[in-house]
């Protein structure tokens, strides 16, 4: 008997396997709605006003919904399936709860969100065979994974899943004339037990949106899929997030939804010095910082609690002042990786010499690319030893 086509499921008794034909479902409505809110939530930074009235927008223009489903039919199934939920402001004369009620996003659909940015970023990168850790699918290791695929030649016998493969060979050739194939072999996958903790430094001075282009939220993408991809296949894993402006503080995984830029400067030496406070306190061995930003550094908060701010140039106080740090995390065996969202060769070179100070790694990348390069350097960095 041969293997069942992919538009064929089975469904396993205790008699053996019934085979039916798979009829995909169309999409419906609603899913389509879904996924275009969601990118508009996340583009609004949580405000769930201003996404709907996007969507209606997009509404008006390619006619997604019906007579029988309507906007407001998708706002209340958001309801009922629990995405979003309705508060009621504060009344300012009388202090109570009694105000306008205004709609918000809920902890599920912020969960959403970060497994969409997952998909989205790291779905489109493919298997690849033992010894390539370039993806999201491990190769030999010594803690199992619950991933399957097929066997090759030179796997280790002790990776073979009998169980998957004995499935296998009574599928392909019955159980009357039961034999096991090289074909019908599958080995399960493995990971390293090794620990990695990473700071996700995420710059949010006013540049991120500067001339027409918004790059806030393929940054704040990126990190709700790394911080999805840890949480879920790497649970032993640390993973900080921190935004720095004028200053620099640490965020929730679940206030990524709602991030935006401010009016700030750049105060990159006020970011690694938080991010390397978070790494001190880890006990994990592999320690690293990915820092995301477009601009240069262009502030520094003094010991009197001032500000000292030039945004003309690299300002030699301040880059010095970074490359001390680089150099600091050095020491600490922390090595830095900067993805610098700008293409002067101006800012190149501080880059570069910032990444010489720390023997750390840069990318000069462009928003299409970004989640796929930080994921392989997070898969790159943790097989390894960074000490």
């Amino acid at each position: 008997m041969n293997k069942p086509s992919k538009n064929i499921k089975y469904q396993h008794k205790k008699s053996g396997f019934v085979f039916t034909k798979h009829t995909p479902e169309e999409q419906s409505i609603f899913d389509r709605l879904f996924g275009v809110f969601q990118e508009l939530i996340t583009h609004t930074s949580g405000d769930f006003d201003e996404a709907i009235d996007w969507l209606r927008q997009l509404d008006t223009e390619y006619e997604i919904t019906t007579e029988d489903y309507t906007i407001d039919d998708f706002i209340q199934e958001l309801k009922d399936r629990g995405f979003i939920r309705e508060e009621f402001e504060q009344d300012g004369t009388s202090g109570t709860g009694d105000g306008q009620a205004k709609l918000s996003i809920t902890e599920k659909l912020e969960r959403s969100l970060r497994k969409r940015a997952l998909e989205q970023i790291f779905g489109n990168i493919k298997r690849s065979g033992q010894g390539n850790h370039k993806t999201k699918y491990l190769g030999t290791g010594d803690e199992q994974s619950g991933d399957f695929r097929d066997y090759q030649f030179g796997d280790a016998m002790d990776q073979i899943s009998m169980t998957e493969s004995i499935k296998n060979a009574q599928i392909n050739n019955g159980i009357g004339d039961f034999r096991l194939t090289e074909n019908d072999l599958v080995v399960e996958e493995s990971m390293h037990k090794s620990q990695m903790s990473t700071v996700l430094m995420i710059d949010i001075s006013h540049s991120m949106i500067l001339y027409g282009e918004d790059r806030i939220t393929p940054a704040k993408k990126v990190a709700m899929a790394l911080s999805e991809l840890i949480t879920t296949r790497y649970p032993k894993d640390t993973l900080d997030i921190l935004v720095f402006g004028n200053d620099a503080w640490p965020i929730k995984i679940k206030d990524l939804p709602y991030l935006n830029v401010g009016p700030y400067h750049t105060n990159t030496v006020a970011g690694l010095q938080l991010a390397m406070d978070m790494l001190r306190r880890k006990r994990n061995t592999n320690k690293q910082i990915f820092m995301i930003t477009d601009g240069k550094p262009s502030c520094l908060r003094l010991p009197d609690g001032r500000y000292y701010k030039n945004s003309n140039g690299l300002d030699e106080h301040i880059v010095n002042k970074c490359y001390m740090m680089a150099a600091q995390a050095r020491k600490l065996h922390i090595p830095i990786t900067t993805f610098m969202i700008a293409s002067d060769p101006y800012l190149q070179q501080f880059v570069d010499r910032f990444t010489e100070a720390n023997q750390g790694k840069a990318f000069y990348t462009g928003l299409q690319g970004l989640g796929e390069m930080i994921f392989t350097d997070y898969e790159n960095n943790r097989k390894r030893k960074l000490r």
